[in-house]
């Protein structure tokens, strides 16, 4: 025998004893302390008690977190019965099931968009074989709202979906690792999301499956849909930023291109290298510096940049960064370096981010230019021009932006505002004096508070920009350092207009050109399941347009074959029609009786209400205390009143203070609804459920959750809108509640009926169970 056939025949026998070592280490079952022939009921009590034991936040121990995470992912094995019959029979989660019956096989499949060649052996080994490199990446469901979908907006990033006991997620981990290191050096940002710990976030990402890889970039998520590998990755990453980042630049276009600064108010960067394409490094450098700096690259190699290199003395064997400011003739700073890094890139541009002058064209740099003092040793005093557009005005901007250049300190700031674009700024400033109309004038402030409060003063004549004037102003800023209280003056000046935003048209066709995209991206990519929704709109749509048409061309044409009655005929026909559909309509919405039925959930009629409930009957419970019973009761019968008239509706109510259990455990298959353990919040043991509402299908074992809206809402107005007939049922009864305490807590059931007609719909989301569990 062959040594490479002797060596593959001792590594299949030696499978099943390695996967065997490797899966030995974890046993869900001796982490719950519980046994295999244990029931759920017991498993679940197991896992409360642990769970209130060893939380983070109850324990201090240091390896608390630790054996939580091990006692969350041993209840998600055991909770779940596939999972439990899988790892009883292979000792395996589940998501290589069998993996005894496919250790023989070599296979390569497609994945949830991208494949994979697996055409050698992975063993599942659990996370703690496994590299740790991704655990710096690691996300959790509110550091990914609060932290990286701002971040995103700044730099793209490059998110992967894993789990334990996944062989793709191992199959590419080397590739991963590569791309992962090489594009956070480049300013990418890296997330990694286990979704086995973290359900929410990767419910909330969209990724029903592991591995799925995504990207982030302005809050909005891409999916990768390739095959994974380096090139591959490095291009989706690229492709998620815009496309007119960088300007390309020769020996036709770069004086129109520095001469920017006017329009745009931003310096201007150029890259010189010999690299036909812009480098990857540059166009994140780009992104993140978009909205303060213009980029433009030179390709040195090309025909056509000859006189570009020669104007500003290029050395073309070494990449060469400048920044343009005002002059265009000459460079206001420059960097040279054979290996351009993140690190000096950032250095070079956060020192150069605003022109020596810059102009006010938001309240944001505004802020930024001129910051609130913080103590008496970090006063920042602006130095502002209130002059117009046009060259009647020119001479006086360019003695202005003369003098600023002379006099560069870190306690000073230059800049220039026109007084026409921005009015209620300059009227504060000049006190609307006539000395000033028509000419340009300085002020020196200083601001006092973010609410607008600042201290100023301005120069006793306008500024025309000759000698004397230059001698006034620095004579004032010499004072200034000695004397703060220089700035007599105060006042309170409103933000400034966003001169630069774009037009609401600009915009709202900017937003309908992402929503297609988003669509169209969706129709050929995402997951179905999240489509069904649309796909179900739009078939309705489409049904009741042709119903229509079909329906009214055998109506013409059976008209045309009868003889047309006469107008008064007609009037009385269409009117008895009229009458006739009205009252079947109303009928159908009349309830049957004139009261609202709704029992108690309770383990005596629990079976018969729920668990053999005829198929197509849904039972709908209200969940109460005893503290909050009789007004949510009266709110609960208000707002279903008119669907009691349906045979298949049954309306229930169940007590939160006798079955909390129950409730938590139905309430863990909607994620949304009901955070699971290990997300760390600290109320998860004690969280208020009151006001409720379960819509229960007990023969498809599917549940619909409605959850009571907040004080406040903006949307609650709606939701308290009530049917005549329901309103008038109520005050005939004469129970209604006017205290505040029972007015918040039938606030918590706005809505319910609109969510009602969803139910009838069939278009809420369904939560399937395996099994019903018993009502203790």
């Amino acid at each position: 025998m062959e040594p490479g056939r002797a060596g593959c025949l001792l590594l299949l026998l030696l499978l099943p004893a390695l996967a065997a070592a490797a899966l030995g280490e974890f046993d869900p079952y001796r982490v719950l302390g519980v046994g295999r022939s244990s029931s759920q009921a017991d498993i679940k009590k197991a896992y409360k008690r642990l769970a209130r034991e060893w939380h983070p936040d109850k324990n201090k121990d240091p390896g608390a977190e630790d054996k939580f995470i091990q006692i969350s992912k041993a209840y998600e094995i055991l909770s779940n019965e596939e999972k439990r019959a899988n790892f009883d029979r292979y000792g395996d989660a589940g998501e290589s099931q069998g993996f005894s019956q496919q250790q023989h096989r070599q296979f390569h499949r497609f994945h949830d968009g991208f494949y994979f060649d697996e055409s050698f052996f992975h063993f599942p080994f659990n996370s703690e074989r496994r590299d740790t490199s991704d655990e710096k990446y690691l996300l959790h469901f509110s550091h990914y709202i609060n932290e990286i979908v701002p971040d995103s907006f700044k730099k793209p990033y490059l998110i992967k979906i894993t789990s334990d006991w996944c062989f793709s997620c191992i199959h590419i981990e080397p590739v991963w690792k590569e791309v992962a290191q090489e594009l956070e050096a480049l300013g990418a940002g890296i997330g990694v999301v286990h979704a086995g710990y973290e359900r929410r976030l990767a419910h909330h990402l969209g990724a029903h499956s592991t591995p799925t890889l995504l990207g982030l970039i302005n809050g909005k998520i891409t999916f990768f849909h390739n095959a994974v590998v380096r090139e591959n990755l490095r291009q989706f990453v690229e492709n998620l930023l815009p496309g007119n980042l960088v300007e390309k630049i020769t020996d036709k276009n770069y004086i129109s291109f520095l001469s920017g600064w006017r329009k745009d108010n931003k310096p201007h960067v150029l890259l010189f290298d010999h690299m036909p394409v812009v480098p990857l490094l540059y166009k994140l450098t780009a992104f993140a510096y978009r909205d303060y700096l213009s980029f433009g690259y030179v390709y040195v190699g090309l025909r056509g940049t000859e006189e570009l290199s020669s104007q500003y003395n290029i050395n073309v064997y070494t990449p060469t960064m400048m920044i343009f400011k005002e002059h265009i003739d000459r460079p206001a700073d420059v960097v040279q370096a054979r290996e351009m890094k993140k690190q000096l890139i950032d250095d070079f541009l956060s020192q150069n981010k605003f022109l020596m002058v810059a102009r006010l064209t938001s309240q944001r740099l505004f802020q930024e230019l001129c910051p609130v003092k913080k103590s008496h040793r970090q006063r920042k005093h602006c130095v502002v021009l209130l002059t117009g557009e046009g060259e009647k005005f020119a001479e006086a901007y360019e003695a202005f932006l003369t003098f600023a250049v002379a006099n560069t300190k870190d306690t000073l700031k230059f800049v220039h505002v026109y007084s026409d674009r921005q009015p209620e700024f300059a009227d504060a400033l000049l006190m609307d004096e006539e000395k000033y109309h028509g000419r340009s004038a300085v002020v020196i402030l200083e601001r006092r508070n973010n609410a607008g409060k600042i201290a100023y003063k301005a120069l006793e004549e306008a500024w025309q920009g000759s000698k004397e004037d230059n001698f006034i102003l620095l004579d004032l800023l010499d004072q200034l350092r000695t004397d703060p209280g220089l700035l007599s003056s105060e006042t309170v000046v409103a933000d400034l207009n966003d001169e630069l935003a774009p037009m609401f048209l600009i915009r709202w066709f900017y937003s309908t050109l992402d929503y297609i995209s988003d669509c169209w991206d969706s129709l050929f990519h995402s997951n179905w399941r999240e489509m069904m929704p649309l796909l179900s709109l739009l078939f309705s749509a489409l049904f009741i347009l042709f119903g229509t048409v079909i329906v009214q061309a055998f109506s013409d044409s059976s008209d045309t074959r009868d003889t047309p009655p006469s107008g008064k005929e007609e009037t009385a026909a269409k009117t008895e029609k009229n009458d006739a559909n009205f009252s079947k309509e109303s009928n159908s919405r009349i309830p049957k009786k004139g009261f609202v039925e709704v029992t108690e959930l309770t383990d005596i009629n629990y079976t018969s209400n729920l668990v053999r409930l005829r198929p197509g009957h849904m039972n709908v419970v209200l969940i109460l205390s005893n503290s909050t019973k009789t007004p949510l009761l009266q709110k609960f019968a208000l707002e279903v009143y008119t669907f009691t008239g349906s045979s298949s509706l049954h309306f229930s109510f169940l007590s939160l203070d006798k079955h909390r259990e129950w409730l938590e455990y139905l309430l863990e298959f909607a994620q949304d609804a009901a955070p699971i353990p290990n997300q760390y919040d600290k109320h998860f043991l004690e969280r208020d459920y009151t006001g409720y509402v379960l819509a229960l299908n007990g023969h498809k074992k599917y549940f619909c959750l409605f959850k009571p809206h907040k004080s406040g809402d903006e949307g609650g107005t709606l939701g308290s809108c009530k049917d005549y007939d329901a309103s008038q049922h109520a005050e005939a009864r004469g129970k209604s509640s006017s205290s505040p305490g029972s007015r918040s807590i039938k606030n918590k059931l706005h809505k319910l009926s609109f969510w009602m007609e969803r139910l009838l719909e069939g278009s809420l989301q369904r939560f399937y169970i395996p099994s019903w569990p018993t009502l203790d």
